[in-house]
């Protein structure tokens, strides 16, 4: 099957401008589901032309070998593995032949989907007075389960949540203790000072009666 991308003209096709985060695909599917195989590949230098082909390849449970299965070269995209056919769709970088961003879509995933996917690169960077060509490789070790699991990342995101508002609780309880004692503490000596202050003034007035009393 060949499927046509969306594209303008030469003139219009535009290289990517925003930012590249070469992010890990899943690795769970659910059969039944469709499903993104991710697969990322930055260019080290943003400012340099450059165009890419990319070809997906499989290797599957108890299988030695790779089989290629896919390809998409900018324009357009074949399905080479029968097994494969009318259920992959690209998923990736459009309208540019810079293509950074080479995920597809596993559409109504099967059991017999499980194994390795390789995803290749096929770069030429073009500068002013030469060409060069790189290679980059990634790999998706997919497993495909009847019901969908939540991961290990996040179970323990969320046991580390959970633990980190208990200790702002307990933060929290500690600080509003010691407030407290520490107002309780300043109103006691406040009254303390205050008592003296009185008794310290009546002192001095009794004093000044009896000074009174004797000149009379």
């Amino acid at each position: 099957m060949r499927a046509r991308a969306e594209r303008g003209s030469d003139n219009t096709v535009s290289l990517c401008s925003g930012a590249c985060a070469e992010v890990d695909s899943d690795t769970e599917a659910v059969a039944g589901r469709s499903f993104k195989l991710g697969c990322i590949s930055c260019k080290m230098r943003g400012e340099v032309k450059a165009s890419a082909t990319v070809d997906w390849m499989f290797r599957a449970r108890g299988e030695a070998d790779f089989v290629h299965i896919y390809s998409y070269d900018g324009e357009a995209s074949s399905i080479i593995d029968e097994r494969f056919q009318d259920r992959m769709e690209w998923h990736g970088s459009r309208n540019t032949y810079d293509l950074q961003d080479a995920s597809v879509d596993l559409l109504n995933v099967t059991f017999n989907d499980s194994g390795v996917y390789r995803c290749v690169f096929n770069r030429v960077l073009s500068y002013e007075y030469y060409e060069f060509s790189t290679t980059a490789t990634k790999l998706v070790q997919l497993s495909v389960v009847a019901k969908a699991t939540r991961g290990t990342a996040s179970i323990v995101s969320e046991v580390m949540m959970y633990v980190t508002i208990i200790g702002l609780q307990l933060w929290l309880l500690v600080e509003m203790i010691y407030c407290y004692r520490k107002i309780s503490a300043a109103g006691e000596e406040a009254l303390r000072a205050s008592a003296a202050e009185y008794l310290a003034i009546a002192s001095e007035g009794k004093d000044n009666c009896a000074g009174v009393q004797l000149a009379e």
